[in-house]
C-alpha cells in the first residue's frame, strides 16, 4: 500500500498488526524513510514495498523492517550490527532504538551505498551510530554484539556470527525465504523460523 505520510505508513503498520512497541514505531518517527530513498523514488517513500538504492541493492520494506525490529528486541544501552546498512534506513532506526548510551556499527559490501548510508546517517546528527565498508569476513571478527541484524538473503546459515553474539543476544536474519530468529542462551542457540519473505542475495 502506498501511503502519504510517514504517519500514515506507521498507522497502518500498527493497523495491521506488525508494529506492537511504542519504542519502534517513535523510531520511525524520528528516522523517516524519505532521507534513505533516491530521489527518482520520491513519490514511493511511504509505498510498503521494497526500493531500489543502487548497486543491486534495495531498502527493505518497512513492514519486514518493522517485523524484525520486533524480533531483534533491542534495548537502550545495546551494541549491535547492522549487517547489509544499504543507505542506511536500519542503521538509523537502530540507533534510536539503543540511544545514546548504545552503538550500532553498520556494514555495506557495495562501494557507492557505503558512501550513500555514510552521507545519510551524518544528517542524523547521531554519534553512537556508523557505517564502514564490509570485510572479507562476515560480520566483525573478535568482537561480541548484543544484537545482530542482517537484511540480506543468505542461502546458508552463516554460524560464524553466532560467535559475534553476546549471551542472551539475539541474530534476525533472512535464510532463503524465511526470517530467522536465533537466540545465544547458556545452554545454546534457540531459534524460530518465520516463512514468506523475500530479499536480495547477501554477499559475502
Amino acid at each position: 500500500m502506498n501511503y502519504e505520510t510517514n504517519k500514515e505508513l506507521i498507522d497502518g503498520m500498527k493497523r495491521s498488526g506488525v508494529l506492537h512497541s511504542e519504542e519502534i514505531a517513535k523510531a520511525f518517527e524520528i528516522i523517516d524513510r524519505k532521507y534513505f530513498i533516491p530521489a527518482e523514488y520520491c513519490e514511493h517513500i511511504y509505498l510498503d514495498r521494497p526500493l531500489p538504492i543502487g548497486g543491486g541493492q534495495t531498502i527493505s520494506q518497512p513492514s519486514t523492517v518493522a517485523f524484525m525490529l520486533e524480533l531483534l528486541e533491542v534495548k537502550k544501552g545495546d551494541s549491535v550490527l547492522d549487517i547489509g546498512s544499504g543507505s542506511g534506513w536500519t542503521t538509523g532506526l537502530l540507533g534510536s532504538l539503543v540511544g545514546e548510551s548504545g552503538r550500532v556499527e553498520g556494514l555495506e559490501r557495495v562501494e557507492r551505498l557505503v558512501e550513500i548510508g555514510k552521507n545519510n546517517i551524518t544528517k542524523l546528527n547521531m554519534s553512537h551510530i556508523s557505517i564502514e565498508k564490509a570485510g572479507d569476513k562476515l560480520g566483525i571478527l573478535g568482537k561480541t554484539f548484543d544484537a545482530v541484524l542482517v537484511s540480506a538473503r543468505a542461502e546458508e546459515l552463516p554460524k560464524e556470527l553466532f560467535d559475534q553474539l553476546n549471551i542472551g543476544a539475539s541474530l534476525v536474519i533472512p535464510i532463503r525465504n524465511s526470517i530467522f530468529k536465533f537466540k545465544k542462551t547458556p545452554l545454546g542457540i534457540e531459534s524460530k523460523e518465520y516463512t514468506g519473505f523475500a530479499f536480495v542475495p547477501l554477499i559475502y
